[in-house]
């Protein structure tokens, strides 16, 4: 199995097809018949790649469309009082951004790539239209919510009762079964987002994520090479984050 993360599911541009696609079935469509994929396909628009750093949306930017990624990392943050940020999620391959407007028609955080990062851009009223004709669509949002409502529940247990390395792990192991249902290596992959985001999404100084890299590392759980991770006990690992087997729980990413 490839260990390298999830690359652009097409040549930079040159369109491809939902059902062409070879991460769709983690993505919107996920139920959605053959037939009733092509009229999706239809309003979906091919964005030119993200380069790193650049924005999706800001706050306060108009809500028009949700986004799928297809390739790269999307971080989502919002900005503080004293000029910083607080890092919401982590959006990899095959999930939705922008979901979190939809109730007030303007993005309440922000979007921006962490590496070349390409998105479909999936406008909301043209969905909105389509889903009324087709129920599998209608379906498919109202799970994509559930899960929205269930990451919430889930990201304030693990930053309110866990220790440090438990929180680490967690999102590591999220990670781990994220890159593992796209078929990649659920043991190896490279971390697209810095210490410091890792940091301030679980709540912690950077010095202490550093510190338990560190510690996985010595005690034989991890291999870390910069944001090269491998790793060596996946049952210890697993333990530490408290993810049931099978569970694809952990700290996750929202569908912001």
């Amino acid at each position: 199995m490839n260990s390298e993360p999830p690359s652009t599911a097409s040549v930079p541009g040159i369109p491809i097809a939902c059902k062409d696609c070879n991460i769709y079935q983690l993505c919107l469509p996920l139920g959605v018949g053959e037939a009733d994929l092509n009229l999706l396909d239809r309003i979906i628009k091919r964005r030119r790649p993200l380069r790193r750093r650049e924005h999706l949306f800001r706050v306060g930017d108009p809500f028009q469309a949700i986004y799928a990624v297809r390739a790269g990392t999307i971080k989502t943050y919002t900005p503080t009082m004293d000029g910083n940020e607080q890092v919401i999620g982590f959006h990899l391959p095959g999930e939705l951004v922008g979901l979190d407007a939809i109730s007030s028609s303007v993005h309440p955080c922000a979007a921006r790539a962490l590496e070349t990062t390409s998105v479909c851009e999936i406008p909301f009223d043209r969905l909105e239209s389509l889903a009324v004709h087709v129920p599998a669509l209608q379906r498919q949002m109202l799970r994509v919510l559930s899960k929205e409502i269930q990451h919430d529940h889930t990201l304030l247990m693990q930053i309110s009762k866990k220790a440090a390395e438990e929180r680490l792990a967690a999102l590591l192991m999220s990670l781990s079964l994220r890159f593992q249902a796209r078929g990649f290596s659920a043991a190896e992959f490279h971390l697209s987002m810095s210490r410091n985001d890792m940091a301030n999404y679980l709540g912690l100084a950077v010095e202490t994520v550093c510190r338990v890299f560190g510690r996985m590392q010595d005690e034989g759980i991890l291999d870390v090479r910069r944001k090269h991770i491998a790793i060596k006990d996946m049952a210890r690992l697993r333990k530490l984050a408290g993810t049931p087997e099978g569970d694809l729980g952990g700290i996750p990413v929202r569908a912001a």
